[in-house]
C-alpha cells in the first residue's frame, strides 16, 4: 500500500539547496582570507613578529572582519533576536577553527620544521579545514533561519484569544519542529 507522507530531501537536495550560501560563504570567507594573508604577511616581514603570534593576529582581525560580512549580507535574513548569543557563538567557533588553522601551522613550524612556502601551504590547509568547520557551526549554531509562517493556517486570531505558551520540554519541542519546519520551508524553494 502506497502512503502520501512527506518524506526528508535527499542529501542531493540539501546540498543544492545550500549551493547559493556556500557560494556567498565563500565570497566572505575569501576576503577573510586575503585580510589573514595581508595582516599575516606584515606581521611577519613588517613588523617581525612571530609565526604563531602573526596568525593569531591575523585571524582575529578576519574574524571580526568576516562576522560583518556574514551578518550583514550572508546571513542578513536569519533570526538577530538575540546578538549577545550570536556573537559569542560566533567567536567560540571562530576560535574552534582558529585552533585547527594555528594548531597546523605549529605542527608544521614546531614538528617538522617546515619554512617559508611549505609555512604558506600549513597555513593554508588549516585555513581550509578551518572553514569547513566554521561553515557548519555557523549555519548550524550562530545563524538560525528564522521560521516561516506554516501556509494553510488561519490567518486572522481572535484577537481576544492569548496564544498559549508552552511550558518546559514542550517549548524546546516548538522550537526545534518550528526550526525544522524553516529548513524544509528553504529547501523547497532552493529546488
Amino acid at each position: 500500500m502506497a502512503t502520501t507522507t512527506a518524506s526528508e530531501p535527499s542529501l542531493a537536495q540539501k546540498l543544492r539547496g545550500m549551493k547559493g550560501e556556500a557560494i556567498k560563504f565563500g565570497a566572505v570567507g575569501l576576503s577573510g582570507v586575503v585580510v589573514n594573508f595581508a595582516i599575516f604577511w606584515i606581521c611577519i616581514n613588517g613588523l617581525h613578529l612571530a609565526t604563531m603570534r602573526s596568525n593569531i593576529a591575523a585571524t582575529s582581525i578576519a574574524i571580526a572582519t568576516n562576522y560583518l560580512g556574514y551578518r550583514y549580507w550572508l546571513y542578513r535574513d536569519r533570526d538577530a533576536a538575540s546578538r549577545k548569543r550570536e556573537i559569542m557563538l560566533f567567536l567560540v567557533f571562530s576560535g574552534i577553527g582558529m585552533l585547527i588553522d594555528t594548531g597546523l601551522l605549529g605542527i608544521a613550524k614546531y614538528m617538522f620544521g617546515l619554512a617559508d612556502l611549505e609555512l604558506l601551504a600549513a597555513k593554508v590547509v588549516g585555513l581550509g579545514l578551518g572553514t569547513v568547520f566554521r561553515f557548519v557551526s555557523y549555519r548550524t549554531w550562530v545563524f538560525k533561519a528564522v521560521p516561516e509562517p506554516v501556509t494553510g493556517t488561519p490567518a486572522v486570531q481572535d484577537a481576544t484569544a492569548a496564544p498559549a505558551a508552552p511550558a518546559g520540554a514542550a517549548a524546546v519541542v516548538a522550537q526545534a519542529e518550528l526550526l525544522l519546519a524553516a529548513e524544509r520551508v528553504r529547501l523547497a524553494k532552493a529546488e
